[in-house]
């Protein structure tokens, strides 16, 4: 116990704690109260602050797509000789777990007939038609599509090229560091973006628990075994904590892994039913027509504010959505980029970015529009016009053959969602209270998943079986953490330019023999002169440029690692030079140059005696050219 408190950051840890314990209480205590109060809360935060969220969540978007798409993408997350440490398949199964699970489950069926049957004011579309059809799949997209994901990408990519590439600790604050600097990060100013982080995480994890409990206890009672009630919302949420602290307690490698991976197979399994039981010829139509609708619609969705609609569509569906997000920005970006290490930035944005965009597609498709012909061939999901969310996709898989059995496999399936979601949150949520610590003691994981499981049945029944608490508490925390957001945007723009300009391009060279004109022409490989360009031994910076060679005499032939013989080419590398910097001597024609960035170092070039900061790519470099220094010192004596 005694380690496990040494080990924390009592800056962060304790006003974290009480932030948390003082919103529970104020639940606790005030009942229906409260309850009133969130309600306020809620709308006030949508009017006021809604169109922020949507202007927020495109930038999101744009931010990601021009790291991918420049040169920005080709930066290594972790050191250039790194592989990545997890495999593709259960890299994504974990991100994706982790990222929206119980929420897929929870709205699968529900929120396309939703929008179908009540569709925006602003869309100008009748309820209930097939135009409606066609809308809510695209504003279902919309909602699940590149803007939730890309709100991910924004904290997963900062940490892991801080962490990883820069060797600072897992931690928000960190993001921060190019624009604020070291001292303000270590500083008060850090420990209130982590602390913020935390309760942001701890709400937006409880919301979602909040989600997986409903329809667990929603589908229970729908098969017949049990009657809804508070006391069966404190018991599921007990048993399922108990399972995800176990989890917790063994690690990332073993049951966070083993869950992740399981549980994608269910779900997998289920989808695979339904859409083979269901239309399946109409299900692949719709998959088609449903991602060119989206691509369509979205320069149109993407800044909607609908500011003359008064039926409160956009604040109950896209700004509640963007807040959820924001809220678990930094339990899934931290946890993706704790498992990201070793890819490169282009292949993280695609594999976050893209991949689950894709699978979601696939989900809502198959469970949407398959309830969606169903509501409008039979009628019998919705016969009053009204959707039940927390029994919606049970009701559906009912009109399936082995509704029993599948309904059986969509509880287990929105179970062990629930248990990554809260193991996983934990883990984030310890990383974040240490500091940055990547390897937290077991007992201060465990006590922030029963923190978790605790927030989510007090504030869940608080709302009466309502999720109005835990949504509001929800996007409330993310307030303050989305201007944290946009500020590392920018702020990781600066360190990403400055390690674009520094990095060179590299050309290996093969020696020719011999012209189309006949003309023999060899390049030299020799290595016996001494070049002025000798590059870091080990690295893949150059100290300085003292010369300009017209040929490439005198450089060293490129030897890969663990060979005895000269590889049979040149590995030069290229930086581009501006003209001005360029001096050619008039009387013996030498060329001469700067290699120097006139970009300055956002990082200033800070040094960190840290496991993180050895094994990363920026402490590679500071030990190479502390070796080399060491080296000319010698020589010179």
């Amino acid at each position: 116990m005694a380690a496990a408190w040494s080990s924390l950051l009592k800056p962060v840890f304790v006003p974290a704690s009480i932030g948390i314990f003082g919103l529970i209480a104020f639940a606790a205590i005030f009942g229906a109260t409260a309850a009133e109060a969130f309600d306020e809360l809620n709308a006030f935060i949508t009017d006021a602050v809604g169109w922020w969220y949507i202007l927020a969540a495109t930038g999101f978007v744009v931010f990601a797509l021009y790291c991918a798409l420049s040169r920005i993408g080709n930066i290594k997350l972790g050191r250039d000789d790194e592989d990545p440490e997890f495999g593709l398949l259960s890299w994504f199964a974990m991100l994706f777990s982790a990222g929206m699970g119980i929420g897929l489950l929870f709205y699968g069926v529900a929120e396309p007939m939703m929008h179908y049957l009540s569709p925006p004011d602003a869309g100008g579309v009748a309820g209930g038609t097939d135009p409606a059809a066609n809308q809510a799949m695209q504003l279902t997209m919309f909602h699940w599509g590149v803007h939730a994901w890309a709100i991910y990408v924004v904290v997963g990519l900062g940490l892991a090229y801080m962490t990883f590439r820069k060797g600072r600790p897992l931690s928000v604050r960190w993001l921060l560091e190019p624009l604020l600097g070291r001292k303000r990060v270590e500083g008060w100013i850090g420990h209130t973006i982590d602390s913020v982080a935390i309760i942001g995480t701890l709400f937006g994890v409880a919301t979602s628990l909040g989600f997986g409990v409903q329809q667990i206890m929603s589908g229970l009672e729908f098969l017949g075994w049990i009657e809804a009630s508070n006391l069966w919302i404190a018991v599921l949420i007990t048993v399922i904590t108990l399972i995800a602290t176990l989890s917790v307690v063994s690690g990332v490698h073993k049951g966070l892994k083993w869950l992740s991976n399981t549980n994608m197979v269910l779900a997998a399994t289920l989808a695979l039913f339904v859409a083979i039981a269901g239309p399946t010829l109409f299900l692949l139509q719709s998959w088609v027509q449903n991602i060119g609708g989206y691509l369509q619609a979205l320069p149109e969705l993407m800044l909607r504010t609908a500011p003359f609609a008064d039926d409160g569509w956009a604040a109950g569906w896209t700004i509640f959505y963007w807040g959820w997000w924001i809220s678990w920005a930094p339990f899934v970006g931290m946890f993706i980029a704790r498992i990201s290490r070793g890819r490169t930035i282009r292949e993280f944005i695609a594999g976050v970015l893209i991949a689950p965009v894709i699978i979601s597609s696939l989900w809502f498709t198959i469970f949407g529009d398959s309830a969606i012909l169903r509501q409008r061939d039979v009628g019998d999901l919705a016969p009053d016009g009204s959707v039940n969310v927390d029994t919606a996709l049970f009701a559906y898989l009912d009109t399936l053959p082995l509704a029993i059995v599948t309904s059986v496999l969509a509880i287990a399936v929105v179970v062990f969602f629930f248990v990554t979601s809260s193991d996983s949150g934990s883990l984030v949520i310890d990383i974040l209270a240490t500091g940055g610590d990547v390897e937290t003691s077991r007992i201060t994981r465990v006590y922030w998943a029963i923190l978790e499981g605790i927030a989510a049945a007090i504030l869940l029944i608080v709302g009466t079986g309502s999720l109005t608490a835990l949504q509001t508490a929800s996007i409330a925390t993310a307030v303050p953490f989305s201007i944290i957001m946009a500020l590392a945007c920018v702020s990781l723009l600066k360190a990403f330019r400055y390690d674009v300009s520094t990095t060179p391009t590299y050309v290996r060279v093969s020696p020719v023999s011999g012209t189309s004109s006949g003309a023999g022409i060899e390049i030299p490989l020799s290595a016996a002169q001494s070049s002025p360009m000798k590059p870091q031994q080990g690295g893949s910076r150059w100290r300085g440029a003292r010369g300009i060679s017209a040929t490439f005499a005198g450089l060293e032939v490129w030897q890969p690692r663990g060979t005895a013989e000269k590889a049979p080419g040149l590995l030069v590398e290229v930086r581009s030079v501006a003209p001005g910097d360029v001096v050619i001597d008039p009387d013996t024609g030498a060329v001469h140059g700067s290699y120097a960035s006139d970009i300055a170092d956002p990082l200033g070039g800070e040094v960190f005696d840290t496991p993180e900061f050895a094994a990363s790519h920026e402490g590679l470099m500071f030990s190479n050219s502390d070796q080399t220094t060491g080296e000319e010192d010698d020589q010179s004596r």
